[in-house]
């Protein structure tokens, strides 16, 4: 499988998505420029973490104009997989490819620390090799990593099993207080309607790693490979 991760002004988790993917997972990886018109040929596109473009106006509203994100938009529109984390995931809603909003967080500080996640839906990309009600410790570095949208949609989000992962404590349990950032329905990622573009504000890819202590992303990153070589096989 070939990954592309895509890298604009101010990303500064495209390192850490590159040394997972390239590193740990032995996947081919390839850096894209967001000035670039050419994803060469890569499977799977990544918007990584960051603060593209200094998150002026609002966190990923300038990077959905670059011109890279026409040709990422194709790919989804076709089919192709794509996934945001944290400053990618708000990409992704700001250029209508994933509902919702992610908004100021409710204490109105920015969050870095571990927290727990937990798969909602497990028969995803991302997802099928997460056992279910298994608490993932995964951290968080964001300002406005609240999740928001319409009590339409996240009725629609939740027909069709669009929400992914919540956050949880330890044991798995949903919890007010387990809600960093006072998400909706404490939700961490979700999905499009044709479950190939997926978005979350935990950062995987900076707990896939024995020397972190902490390999709990290491389970998305073999789902997503998974999917691709059952795919393929």
């Amino acid at each position: 499988m070939k990954f592309g991760v895509v890298v604009f002004p101010g990303s500064n988790c495209d390192e850490d998505m590159v040394y997972t993917l390239r590193n740990t997972l032995k996947q081919e990886t390839v850096k894209l420029w967001h000035k670039d018109t050419d994803l060469q040929g890569c499977d799977g596109i990544i918007l990584p973490g960051g603060f593209s473009y200094g998150d002026y106006l609002r966190s990923g509203a300038i990077a959905r104009f670059s011109p890279i994100m026409e040709k990422v938009s194709e790919h989804a529109a076709k089919g192709g997989f794509l996934f945001g984390v944290c400053n990618g995931f708000q990409i992704l809603c700001e250029a209508g490819l994933l509902p919702g909003a992610l908004l100021h967080n409710d204490s109105r500080k920015f969050i870095c620390k571990n927290v727990f996640i937990k798969a909602e839906n497990t028969d995803t990309i991302v997802t099928n090799a997460i056992p279910k009600n298994k608490a993932l410790k995964i951290p968080i570095a964001h300002g406005e990593g609240c999740y928001y949208t319409d009590e339409k949609t996240l009725a629609q989000l939740k027909a069709n099993q669009q929400i992914i992962f919540t956050y949880c404590n330890e044991d798995g349990s949903i919890t007010a207080d387990a809600n960093p950032n006072g998400a909706l329905e404490n939700i961490a990622g979700v999905c499009n309607a044709g479950k190939n573009v997926f978005g979350m504000m935990p950062h995987p890819e900076r707990a896939a790693d024995s020397e972190l202590f902490n390999e709990d992303g290491k389970l998305l990153f073999n789902s997503i490979i998974q999917s691709f070589q059952t795919v393929n096989s």
